[in-house]
């Protein structure tokens, strides 16, 4: 425990500083490098341990938070907005599909080697058909909903819109922890997560929206913006919602991999899917109702 609180007092304010301060390259740079590591650890965790197929994946992963950066820099005005026009759609897409058919390509070019390759499957380095949806979720999948960090950093405000998904994920996971540690009785998913209980869920859903209307008045306060409370209350409810599933999704495939950490990156948090699980889902979440449902005008 005292390595995780140094750990973390050491890396949240350099965290802290891409999010808020940098600009939204920096962040990019960051993601891709996160991605990469993730990538790699969820591929390391389902035993995928052929070269050529790591260093495709882990090169998907670098490019696409990437992609994501230079169709909104595209569609970027000279006042700062962004606009979602038919090119902007068009070259989004476009650059993503370009990765992903070569990722693809690639990936059948492997199967093809190590089909019937005694040599590799004596190695254990064949490549399986059931194998490909994993590289993919490593290598595109789960970075390109991190990207969404990226997506709400270049919006006009984005520095506070950026803040969104953590408020939601860092609040929530909070909640839901201490909340389970003092009342916690009851299981939720003992066979996936056996210390996770129902009342720590609802005391991470409770804080998520408490959180959100915290971070709503400390905006209203501080900056000109509009904000709708209704709008971000349920921001605080299907954000903390999300957060939970991104944590019980990723101890499910830790639980069927028989792993207790995707690796050691961080001391005292385990890797870099361990600390980034519920961001893969809460970030394109709060980006989704940014668009659909504004709770922040400006």
């Amino acid at each position: 425990m005292k390595t995780r609180i140094i750990v973390s007092a050491v890396l949240l304010p350099i965290f802290f500083l891409v999010l808020f301060v940098f600009p939204p390259l920096v962040l990019t740079v960051v993601i891709s490098a996160i991605c990469a590591i993730a990538a790699y650890e969820l591929l390391h965790a389902t035993k995928i341990i052929n070269k050529r197929v790591i260093v495709y994946t882990i090169i998907a992963a670098v490019f696409t938070p990437l992609a994501v950066y230079l169709t909104r820099v595209a569609a970027m005005s000279d006042d700062g907005t962004v606009n979602n026009d038919n090119i902007s759609i068009m070259l989004h897409f476009t650059l993503l599909f370009s990765i992903f058919f070569i990722l693809i390509c690639q990936l059948l070019i492997e199967l093809a080697l190590t089909f019937k390759n005694k040599k590799a499957e004596e190695k254990g380095t064949k490549l399986k058909l059931r194998q490909i949806p994993i590289t993919i979720a490593a290598g595109m999948l789960i970075p390109y909903l991190l990207s969404a960090l990226i997506s709400l950093k270049t919006m006009p405000y984005g520095h506070l819109f950026v803040l969104l998904p953590i408020v939601a994920a860092f609040v929530t996971d909070s909640g839901a922890y201490f909340t389970g540690v003092t009342i916690g009785k009851t299981k939720a998913f003992p066979t996936i997560s056996p210390n996770k209980t129902v009342e720590g869920y609802i005391g991470g859903i409770i804080s998520g929206i408490i959180g959100m209307l915290i971070y709503g008045v400390i905006l209203s306060s501080t900056t000109p913006l509009i904000i709708i409370y209704p709008a971000l209350i349920f921001y605080g409810i299907l954000g903390a919602i999300m957060t939970e599933l991104g944590d019980l999704t990723f101890s499910l495939i830790k639980r069927k991999c028989g792993i207790k950490d995707y690796g050691k990156l961080i001391p005292g948090h385990g890797g870099a899917l361990d600390r980034f699980d519920s961001m893969t889902f809460a970030a394109p979440t709060m980006f989704l109702l940014v668009i659909a449902i504004p709770a922040i005008i400006f």
